[in-house]
């Protein structure tokens, strides 16, 4: 909910820069998720595409899109903080989100948010998830 209306103000504001905030989705039942990878990996994502995200852990986002796509982002080389902060920010003069942009964790002091590392995103692989049997 919180990052649906994040992506909503961003779109109001223009692609300039973004913050993404993590759904509040229980961490051990995303680790333990089995999913299957879709097609080939994609260089970019739209914008305005973008649903929500979830931070799976210091190296892993799920962008969920908004026709009901799921593409996992291994980051390259991880995100130190990632994981336990659930939020990062983004800076694009694009109407997309590629394998050569570089997002920021957000850390909280006392309410304000700091940007923190920056890391590097990988390639969008869209995912589905394996039902159980």
């Amino acid at each position: 909910m919180k990052t649906t209306a994040l992506f909503a103000l961003a779109a109001m504001i223009g692609t300039a820069g973004t913050i993404a905030l993590a759904g509040d989705k229980d961490k051990k039942s995303k680790a333990e998720a089995k999913y299957e990878e879709v097609g080939e990996p994609q260089k970019c994502v739209r914008l305005r595409s973008i649903r929500s995200t979830d931070v799976v852990d210091d190296e892993t986002i799920d962008f969920r899109m908004t026709n009901g796509k799921t593409y996992r982002n291994k980051l390259d080389g991880g995100c130190p903080g990632l994981g336990f902060e659930e939020r990062f920010s983004y800076r694009t003069s694009l109407s997309q989100l590629c394998n050569v942009d570089i997002i920021r964790v957000l850390h909280d002091y006392g309410g304000r948010l700091q940007e923190g590392a920056g890391c590097g995103l990988g390639k969008f692989q869209e995912i589905k998830k394996i039902s159980a049997k």
